[in-house]
């Protein structure tokens, strides 16, 4: 196995991991800016305020694009798994 080989997994899969979390994380993100600004305007200093939006909203967005994240992961399972045969054989 080469070095430009274990260079090129290593790259692919860090970009799987940021393209199969980013939509969760900016969703999040862009929750608790949201319900900082209101609780900074209303003054309402409660921690626990913000959790459960944010729980909601990655659940939503995790069930509305899991298909697309089973199927990004499966496909780069797949890749990976085709580079094992190919290696060993």
């Amino acid at each position: 196995m080469s070095q430009a080989l274990l260079n090129g997994i290593i790259k692919d899969t860090i970009i799987v991991a940021v393209k199969l979390s980013a939509p969760i994380l900016i969703v999040i993100l862009i929750v608790g800016l949201i319900i900082s600004i209101l609780q900074a305007t209303t003054q309402v200093q409660e921690q626990t305020l913000t959790f459960i939006p944010k729980l909601i909203a990655s659940a939503i967005v995790g069930i509305l694009l899991s298909s697309w994240m089973l199927q990004t992961l499966m496909s780069f399972t797949t890749r990976i798994f085709d580079l094992i045969t190919k290696v060993t054989s």
